[in-house]
């Protein structure tokens, strides 16, 4: 049976960067489920899957994890994505440890986490004004927006840091060196 990988984390901790170099190292398939969930949100608001729906940044984390996690089993269990052989790796923003752990594992996957959670929201924050570039959906915000999303950023990175520990999954923090995390992680699937 192939093994499937998820990468999950925080926003701008490399997920989507890491998905893509591993997916191209090892020959699979790269899917963003941040686009999937868009798509939730915009075409099926009933689900109440909505990342701006007026709750604090953790309310909303664990409440997209909760229903994203069941929808990521069923997307692995089906035999519709045996068509990416080898298999999948999925890149995804919402889903907690403990999710995994209750709706995933145990699946055709591995799962690992990419957090920012060794650094202050200002340090997080002079770290991603450093790094953004026009492509980053980030670069046009105010200073006061970013330096709130650090601190989510941050705080959610503690949260799932914690988790990890608690289930014994892998994590990689990038804050500091983020290359360098990249290729410990590219070398660990080698």
């Amino acid at each position: 049976m192939k093994s499937n990988i998820i990468i999950a984390g925080v926003p701008r901790a490399g997920k989507s960067t890491i998905s893509r170099r591993l997916a191209k190292q090892i020959g699979y398939r790269h899917i963003s489920m941040d686009s999937i969930i868009a798509g939730f949100e915009k075409c099926f608001p009933e689900t109440g899957v909505n990342t701006y729906a007026g709750l604090s940044s953790m309310d909303t984390l664990h409440i997209i994890s909760g229903k994203m996690a069941p929808f990521v089993r069923a997307m692995l269990d089906s035999s519709e994505y045996d068509e990416f052989e080898p298999g999948m790796v999925l890149d995804m923003y919402q889903l907690l440890p403990e999710d995994y752990m209750k709706y995933i594992h145990g699946a055709n996957c591995e799962i690992f986490y990419f957090i920012t959670s060794d650094v202050t929201p200002q340090e997080r924050f002079a770290i991603q004004k450093k790094y953004d570039t026009e492509k980053d959906y980030t670069f046009y915000k105010s200073d006061e927006e970013l330096l709130e999303g650090a601190q989510y950023i941050v705080e959610q990175s503690i949260l799932i840091k914690e988790q990890c520990l608690k289930y014994n999954l892998p994590y990689f923090e990038t804050a500091r060196d983020r290359e360098q995390a990249f290729n410990d992680f590219l070398n660990f699937q080698k």
